[in-house]
């Protein structure tokens, strides 16, 4: 019985770094959709947020098996409770990656009001964050999972300067002020995926230790 219910750990964990693998790619593909202005893998985007909405409803079915029929104790309930929490992050920046696409359809055929630097350094930040926290899931590596939540002051720092600076360009130009307000929201959307990665790691922790921020 021991070995089965390993096995099926396994798989959990095999999952979970599926679904990682998916989330990064859409955020990867989402900044370089929106620098290349490339309607075509915007809309491979939109369509491949349905396959990690898929992949989380498989690792929340593997949960709940592993919950009701073998009913795990202590640290193996940890892993699967945190797992069941960290999808519904994963998922949302599914969906956060999504969006982005979206909006970067609207930019085909224009000229970007400003460097888009800052943005480009917010969704590396966040890509990297996501990569770092599925790593220390599968490692159970402490030391890793609370890097990946110090590095959000960086990314609201970003999101912050690019936030001052489109603010000013509006106020310098109303007639360049849709595209800002769109550009502001990719903006707000890698600052959510970045929240979103750092719950993950916060959930990391909890697995490992039984404790959560939350609850401190």
């Amino acid at each position: 019985m021991r070995t089965r219910f390993e096995k099926q750990l396994e798989q959990l964990n095999n999952e979970m770094i599926h679904m990682g693998c998916l989330i990064e790619k859409a955020i990867e593909s989402a900044i370089t959709a929106l620098i290349n202005q490339d309607v075509e893998l915007a809309k491979k985007i939109m369509a491949h947020d349905e396959e990690i909405n898929e992949q989380e409803n498989v690792i929340e079915g593997l949960c709940m098996k592993l919950l009701l029929c073998q009913q795990p104790v202590a640290t193996d309930l940890r892993n699967v409770s945190a797992a069941l929490k960290m999808v519904t992050d994963m998922e949302r920046i599914g969906d956060q990656a999504a969006d982005i696409a979206e909006i970067s359809m609207m930019f085909a055929g224009q000229t970007y009001i400003k460097k888009l630097t800052h943005i480009q350094e917010m969704a590396a930040e966040t890509t990297d964050m996501v990569v770092k926290s599925m790593e220390a899931f599968v490692s159970r590596d402490l030391d890793r999972a609370q890097a990946v939540i110090n590095r959000d002051d960086k990314v609201d720092e970003l999101f912050g300067e690019v936030k001052n600076e489109l603010i000013n360009m509006i106020a310098e130009d109303r007639s360049c002020g849709e595209q800002a307000t769109d550009l502001l929201m990719v903006a707000k959307y890698f600052e959510r995926i970045g929240d979103h990665a750092t719950n993950i790691a916060e959930w990391v922790i909890y697995s490992i230790t039984g404790e959560h921020k939350s609850q401190n």
